[in-house]
């Protein structure tokens, strides 16, 4: 996952959890009370204690006596957020496609919801094209909707003229 936290001044701050350490991730579980898997389910809701933690592990790199109780995201609703990284969207579709009981309406709701986690929505895409086999059309995710502005400006019978 990736947290990001937009500062007061517009700078974004981002890191991935790909980068934490087994002990850093130990310390995240510890500051939190639960477990690395709770810790991942409550990024992916956007959970404000997670998401702090996360970034609280990067910022102790540079700062190490930073206490967790001290550290705050002020805004945090609005500038804070945590989103997918590329390798847990291509698991998520390793399953998808290799899950017998996936149906197209699994697919699509699946596929929404990465698309709107992703931290690069072509990332979805990628992972598609990546687990599905060249010669045959299997799982291919669903185009994004369409809203109905859209639509309607490119209507056919549009008297735009």
């Amino acid at each position: 996952m990736i947290v990001s936290y937009r500062h007061e001044d517009g700078t974004v701050e981002e890191v991935s959890t790909d980068d934490l350490s087994a002990i850093e991730s130990s310390v995240i579980e510890s500051a939190t009370g639960t477990d690395w898997d709770e810790v991942d389910t409550a990024l992916r809701q956007q959970a404000p204690t997670a998401m702090r933690a996360v970034l609280w592990v990067f910022r102790k790199r540079t700062t190490p006596t930073l206490r967790f109780s001290d550290f705050d995201l002020p805004g945090w609703k609005r500038r804070t957020k945590a989103r997918l990284e590329y390798a847990e969207i291509l698991d998520m579709v390793e399953a998808l496609v290799k899950n017998p009981e996936s149906t197209d309406e699994i697919v699509e709701r699946m596929t929404g919801f990465m698309r709107t986690m992703a931290h690069d929505e072509a990332d979805v895409d990628k992972a598609f094209a990546e687990m599905s086999p060249k010669d045959q059309g299997i799982a291919t995710p669903p185009e994004p909707a369409v809203s109905p502005d859209a639509v309607s400006e490119t209507s056919s019978t549009s008297t735009g003229l």
